[in-house]
């Protein structure tokens, strides 16, 4: 055990010190997790070449508990966005992410999951994976080498060092742990989240638009002569 767990704000007699050891819930449940994370193989883009490098030997993500990437997201508990997000391939990431056993973490590699990078104008690009589901760690970079992504998850076990049960919305009796919905990708991408919002906006557009085409043909001279 290392000596983070171990410490505690609880005294030890002298005499005992060496017979028992005093750690918390928390730091027992957060050890194992932060040391058993296991990946998603999981790839969009250039950054997705990194992040296998990251894996291969050299870097050896296995120094951090993380073995070898899940081909499956009931086996995962982290999802490595490593590319560009399209609308195309957001449903699928959406419908990913919630296929995934919780606790799960998100981290968002590269300029472009995390924003959009080069392509955040383009008329296929998603900016930011963050704005459908949510995301515990960012990593800057066009693409991030592995030492970035290495650092990257050595932030996110730092997160988990620093959760507590009560506190976590997984251990959360009241918290319904709802999928999130899944968008739909049609002449534009629509989050089902937003859909009051979309209609509320469509109804007031065309309010707006009827009450000017009235106005209009208020103004206008009647078509009928008159004698």
């Amino acid at each position: 055990m290392s000596k983070e767990m171990l410490e505690t704000k609880y005294d030890i007699p002298p005499e005992i010190r060496n017979q028992v050891t005093v750690t918390t819930l928390d730091k027992v449940y957060n050890w194992g997790r932060r040391n058993s994370i296991w990946p998603m193989m999981f790839g969009l883009a250039c950054c997705a070449i990194e992040m296998i490098c990251t894996a291969a030997s050299r870097y050896d993500l296995a120094r951090f508990g993380m073995e070898v990437m899940r081909p499956s997201p009931r086996q995962s508990d982290l999802m490595i966005v490593s590319g560009t997000v399209t609308k195309k391939m957001i449903p699928t990431i959406v419908r990913l992410y919630n296929q995934m056993s919780e606790p799960k973490y998100v981290l968002a590699m590269g300029a472009c999951a995390s924003g959009g990078g080069p392509f955040k104008e383009g008329y296929n690009v998603v900016s930011g994976v963050d704005k459908y589901i949510p995301v515990d760690v960012y990593i800057p970079g066009c693409p991030p080498t592995p030492q970035a992504l290495l650092h990257g998850l050595v932030s996110l076990q730092r997160r988990i060092d620093a959760q507590s049960i009560p506190q976590t919305r997984w251990y959360n009796k009241e918290d319904s742990g709802e999928a999130i919905p899944i968008p739909v990708l049609g002449p534009d991408l629509m989050d089902p989240r937003q859909y009051e919002q979309i209609r509320k906006y469509s109804l007031e557009k065309a309010a707006r638009e009827k009450a000017v085409a009235e106005a209009a043909t208020a103004g206008e001279p009647s078509a009928t002569p008159t004698h």
